[in-house]
């Protein structure tokens, strides 16, 4: 019986091509957007999932609360991995990071004839107990003996001593700042995986750091990163109750609160509103889930509509096999397995096509995924198919099996309300995600373009930047303020300057301030911008009030606010006064006009400025129309001032748009996943037209005999249509409206929601369905009567 099912069911699907073809497109592309959704999602919940100890290990974040607002930072005193271990039972091991992340630059490290750029992070003791790192060369516990010791990569390793082993015991120069000097590599690691979110080259101890930066070992100083490891069974909630106020019983810095989070979802977990959890990467990952699953029910809704219509076609045959002796069971069977089968020949279609769109995929998606068919994979997939086929099927199996064999030999059998309901009922589901897919499309495109565009307080347009080796010495600050000199009088530089921050977010933040006619108990957290002289200029940030910087402003006496910081202190005619931090005088010799220094999703925050004699980032504004020769002028110089180090640059809008990696991907994968959907919508739409003409056949052939025009005829036939999509809008509109508005809330700045965006999709999705069924509609109106009423 099986080989007679799989032979009826192999007929049948040649009998009718048609829609055959468009049932096998339809599930192939389902089942390919679905997978390819489902192969993201796990990549992206398995991100920083490599540590042994993933289920126990924690980092510890902090909640500062200042004029109102809470601001929640994984920045921590330099003393708290150490005093958590002393005074919490429940910790079994924590450390001390300061992460590559945190460093504005890469340092260089020569071995030999050979120099190049690394990133490098500073660690505590216990932070391979913490951490997974394995070594694969020397000894870790070497590394954290000496403060001159050194761990490196096995990558970095070979690049410069050719193998792992060969490094060991070798001795690096190195320049960073006041951390330049020679090196003893005590160890090589292993990388970590591509799925972890920090990356660095090498490891150096975190005594080294805290020498050269003895501030970091205060109290109210945030810097550093903490890690601790809790011991297994330790609640959360309560350890988080423990240390909540530790940091007031060590100190005065009763404005600050600590709390832990597990390391591993801090990534997808990200955003934080008023001290609490309010978001981040996981809403794509719940969105894309979420497309996946649309993508694939709006398939077998296809599948279910086609095939329902299909049934008067089968209906005979049903009355036969039940009057020799089928049961509902078997043909239910039979047809569950024609489903089934087609769902894995589906399956097969979609495979290549996962081939063919993978690299496209990964392109998009920033990702490196691939088809490796492991047992998880295998398993999942042929479950998600054989799902899909008995959903997809279930209806169409239950219903033709239940034919009466009486009714069908007679022919008096005749289309339910209740089959016609349902089908239109799935149409317009259908088409009601098509419609949120197209209106939401459309504003996360508008928000992502308004952000690319939004004029941030300063011109970002042909602004290079990129960096250069730098030790805080006399001689080698000297050196770097001879190369900015000479980097500005090259033909094409229109200005040049240096610093440590950036304006996407890369900051430090400073409290305690003081000033004139301060309030008692006021305190406002200042972000803190490092840079050099003509930086202002050259990134064209423009002054309200004062002169700003002086040439001499390099005995760090002089600041800059801008507007918002003024504000917040409640200043009057602030050029001249005098404010103190960490008790140093500083004369305001400046306010800049309000500008953008993080990402849109926050708002302008009090800031101010501080003069360096040199910072290692360097910015250059070029002369538009002379980018090309200009940027040769500045390499050279580069090459002369930096031997032996490659010239690496940027264009200061290409890093700005960086910040928006994640809703530029957003943008472009909604835009194909929509298209895909409406595609596969208008599959079943186009295949329900064709159904609806044949089945009204006669009806069309009588109607132009009496006089009807083509017009009217393909008016007709689409007429339930486009009541069907119309319903869909109206459904549509209010549930897309209500989830973009709670999107657009995550932004500080958003682009207005008007009533065009709604009107434009209304018509767009009209003139799909107009186009989808006129061809269908109009031969059926243009077939000859004759033809269609031979048989009568």
């Amino acid at each position: 019986m099986l080989k007679n099912y799989l032979k009826i069911a192999w007929r049948n699907l040649l009998k009718d091509r048609q829609f055959t073809v468009l049932n096998l497109l339809g599930l192939s592309t389902g089942l390919a957007c679905a997978l390819l959704i489902w192969l993201w999602v796990v990549d992206e919940r398995n991100v920083d999932k490599y540590n042994e100890k993933d289920g126990q290990l924690y980092e510890v974040m902090q909640n500062i609360a200042h004029d109102g607002e809470i601001e929640t930072t994984t920045n921590t005193s330099g003393l708290l991995a150490k005093a958590l271990a002393a005074q919490i039972p429940e910790i079994e091991y924590s450390t001390t990071v300061v992460p590559a992340s945190w460093f504005s630059n890469q340092g260089i490290i020569t071995a030999g004839e050979t120099r190049m750029k690394a990133s490098r992070q500073f660690v505590g003791q216990h932070y391979f107990d913490v951490f997974t790192c394995p070594f694969v060369a020397g000894d870790e516990n070497k590394v954290l003996s000496d403060k001159r010791s050194v761990a490196m990569s096995s990558q970095l390793a070979v690049k410069l001593f050719h193998t792992p082993s060969n490094a060991v015991g070798k001795t690096i120069a190195w320049s960073d700042g006041e951390f330049s000097g020679s090196y003893q590599v005590a160890g090589v690691f292993k990388e970590n995986p591509a799925s972890a979110t920090n990356q660095f080259d090498l490891i150096f101890n975190f005594d080294l750091f805290s020498e050269k930066r003895p501030n970091i070992l205060k109290w109210g100083n945030s810097d550093p990163s903490t890690f601790v490891i809790l011991k297994k069974g330790t609640e959360l909630k309560q350890f988080n109750a423990k240390i909540e106020n530790f940091i007031a019983a060590q100190s005065n810095e009763t404005d600050k609160r600590y709390f832990a989070v597990k390391f591993s979802e801090k990534y997808l977990h990200d955003i934080y509103k008023d001290g609490k959890q309010a978001g981040g990467r996981i809403a794509y990952v719940k969105l894309f889930s979420i497309i996946g699953f649309f993508i694939l029910v709006i398939a077998c809704i296809n599948f279910m509509n086609l095939s329902t219509a299909k049934a008067s076609r089968r209906i005979k045959e049903v009355g036969i096999k039940k009057i020799v002796g089928a049961r509902r069971g078997t043909l239910v069977l039979q047809y569950l397995g024609e489903s089934v089968f087609m769902s894995f020949l589906s399956l097969a279609i979609a495979i290549v096509l996962m081939a063919l769109l993978l690299p496209s995929f990964n392109q998009v998606t920033g990702k490196t995924l691939d088809l490796h068919f492991s047992t998880g994979l295998v398993v999942s997939t042929l479950c998600i198919t054989l799902l899909t086929g008995l959903v997809a099927g279930s209806y169409p199996a239950l219903y033709i099996s239940g034919f009466s064999p009486a009714v069908v030999l007679k022919g008096k059998l005749k289309t339910s309300f209740g089959e016609v309901a349902v089908r239109k009922g799935l149409v317009v589901f259908q088409f009601t995600l098509s419609v949120i897919a197209i209106v939401a499309v459309t504003i996360v495109y508008r928000q992502v373009q308004f952000i690319q565009s939004k004029n941030l307080g300063y011109n970002r347009d042909h602004v290079i930047h990129f960096e250069i080796p730098l030790q805080f010495d006399s001689a080698n600050i000297a050196a770097a303020q001879s190369f900015i000199n000479e980097i500005r009088k090259l033909p094409g530089v229109v200005s040049a300057g240096s610093h440590s921050h950036n304006l996407n977010g890369d900051h430090g933040g400073i409290s305690g301030f003081s000033w004139p006619g301060k309030n008692p108990g006021q305190d406002i957290n200042f972000a803190n911008l490092e840079v050099g002289y003509g930086f202002i200029q050259t990134v064209g940030i423009k002054m309200k009030e004062g002169p700003g910087f002086s040439d001499d402003a390099r005995s760090f006496k002089e600041i800059v606010f801008n507007e918002s910081a003024i504000k917040a202190m409640g200043l009057k005619d602030p050029i001249g006064k005098t404010v103190s931090f960490w008790g140093q005088p500083h004369r305001i010799v400046g306010v800049t006009e309000d500008f953008n220094f993080e990402s849109l999703y926050n708002g302008v925050k009090p800031c101010f400025f501080q003069d360096y004699p040199v910072g290692p980032n360097i910015s250059v504004k070029i002369q538009a129309g002379t980018e090309k020769q200009t940027i040769e002028r500045i390499r050279k110089a580069f090459t002369s001032f930096s031997s032996g180090l490659a010239f690496d640059y940027h264009f200061m809008d290409e890093e700005y748009g960086a910040l928006y990696t994640s809703e530029n991907r957003v943008s472009v994968l909604s835009r194909y996943f929509a298209g895909l959907a409406i595609l596969i919508s208008c599959l079943g739409l186009f295949g329900l037209a064709a159904f609806t003409a044949q089945r009204r056949q006669k009806e069309i052939g009588i109607r132009k005999v009496v006089g009807a025009s083509v017009t009217n005829v393909a008016i007709m036939l689409s007429a339930d249509f486009i009541k069907m999509v119309l319903l869909a809008i109206v459904i549509g509109f209010p549930l897309v409206a209500w989830i973009m508005n709670n999107w657009l809330r995550e932004f500080a700045y958003r682009v207005p929601v008007g009533a065009g965006i709604f009107v434009v999709a209304a018509l767009s999705i009209i003139l799909i369905t107009i186009i989808t069924i006129s061809f269908q509609a109009i031969k059926a109106a243009t077939a000859n009567p004759v033809e269609s009423l031979r048989s009568e």
